[in-house]
């Protein structure tokens, strides 16, 4: 009689302490990157309104690596394993480092701020959108029920929010746009190698994150509850992230790339991290957690159209 073996995922090759090793292969510093060549080419290379659009673009990583960093201490106590605890821990020194990046890009080549994060932060403050708001401020509540209930549902859904969300669904795609771009026209030297290490961090960050998630849906059936919920609440500000100012798409198409073609990048991410952590976006439990059914481009369009009319996103009228 043959006897059956447990059937083995992916992320059961990879450990959490080789999460850690790939942190101590990967360090950067931030501080000793030379923006040189940077300031020569955003006056010389860019036009204004590029500028104006890739101010508007990069100012919204800035504030979400700063938002980061300060909301994942809960995190850290509500990891089950010690090794969880640790690789956390490595995550918000990544975040800090991020952070510190770009704030040396927004002052010494854009201009904006004193140096100091609390200015840059303040200069930055008009470019944030209305979707980006509602995540990030949904961020620091989840933080907050975190700290208060650190159970394993209320971290799977605070990891649903941060690594599958923020981390995998709007940081990726908007790195993925801003480096191919950069790399096309091979501008800002500086900026886009940080740009790159940034983008490794947050590779592993989402490897985690999807590693965690499903070692938390085998400890406890409320798992993908917790998920459902937490997706359902967030994707529709999510999908209102890159809404442009004033809807105006040359923020995006002047680089290269649609609102579609990014909703469309954010769409497959986020499904195929679910699948990777055994809980497929439209298997999960309740009622649909994507306001839209249909391949990644066609949710993306159609999330688009409820966008402009008004069913989902900021009300103005």
């Amino acid at each position: 009689m043959a006897i059956a073996t447990p059937t083995q995922s992916p992320l059961d090759k990879i450990s959490y302490e080789d999460l850690y090793r790939r942190w101590e292969q990967g360090h950067w510093r931030a501080t000793e990157i030379d923006f040189a060549r940077d300031r020569e080419q955003w006056q010389a290379d860019f036009s204004d309104f590029e500028r104006q659009a890739a101010v508007w673009n990069y100012a919204l990583f800035m504030w979400g690596e700063d938002a980061v960093t300060d909301g994942l201490s809960p995190y850290i106590d509500a990891a089950p394993l010690e090794e969880q605890k640790y690789f956390i821990a490595t995550q918000q020194v990544d975040e800090a480092r991020h952070a510190v990046f770009f704030n040396r890009f927004m002052h010494e080549v854009v201009g904006i701020g004193d140096g100091s994060v609390a200015s840059g932060l303040q200069g930055i403050r008009p470019q944030l959108t209305w979707g980006f708001e509602q995540v990030f401020g949904r961020l620091e509540t989840a933080c907050d029920e975190l700290r208060r209930d650190p159970s394993v549902p209320r971290l799977a859904a605070a990891v649903a929010l941060y690594h599958l969300v923020i981390e995998a669904t709007l940081a990726q795609t908007g790195q993925h746009f801003i480096n191919s771009y950069l790399q096309e026209r091979d501008l800002l030297p500086g900026f886009r190698a940080g740009m790159e290490n940034v983008e490794a961090d947050e590779q592993r960050h989402i490897g985690f994150g999807v590693k965690l998630l499903a070692d938390l849906r085998r400890m406890d059936p409320e798992v993908p509850h917790a998920v459902a919920e937490m997706l359902r609440e967030v994707l529709p500000w999510a999908i209102a992230v890159i809404v442009p100012p004033g809807w105006d798409e040359r923020y995006l198409t002047t680089f290269g790339s649609t609102f579609e073609d990014l909703g469309e990048a954010g769409v497959t991410s986020i499904m195929t991290k679910l699948r990777s952590a055994g809980m497929p976006l439209d298997e999960l439990p309740g009622p649909s957690v994507f306001p839209v059914l249909g391949t990644p481009r066609e949710r993306a369009e159609r999330a688009k159209r409820l966008l402009r009319c008004g069913y989902i996103g900021e009300k103005t009228g």
